[in-house]
């Protein structure tokens, strides 16, 4: 059985040096420890939180899986 929730691709787009500790440990819990990475994550409030945490550091596109 397929899982059809929708996915999100998060990629950091800038570096996280001179942020806040919060930024920082936000960035690591979504995986992404250097600039182009990207991870894949559902969708839902929890990581949207998160992604608007670091919204400025990251960009985010919609997975068709």
């Amino acid at each position: 059985m397929a899982d059809s929730t929708p996915k999100l691709r998060i990629t950091q787009v800038r570096s996280s040096i001179g942020g806040k500790a919060n930024q920082r440990e936000t960035l690591k819990a979504l995986g992404l420890r250097k600039i182009r990475q990207s991870s894949e994550w559902p969708d839902n409030s929890q990581v949207r939180g998160m992604i608007n945490t670091v919204r400025h550091l990251v960009t985010v596109e919609e997975v068709s899986s």
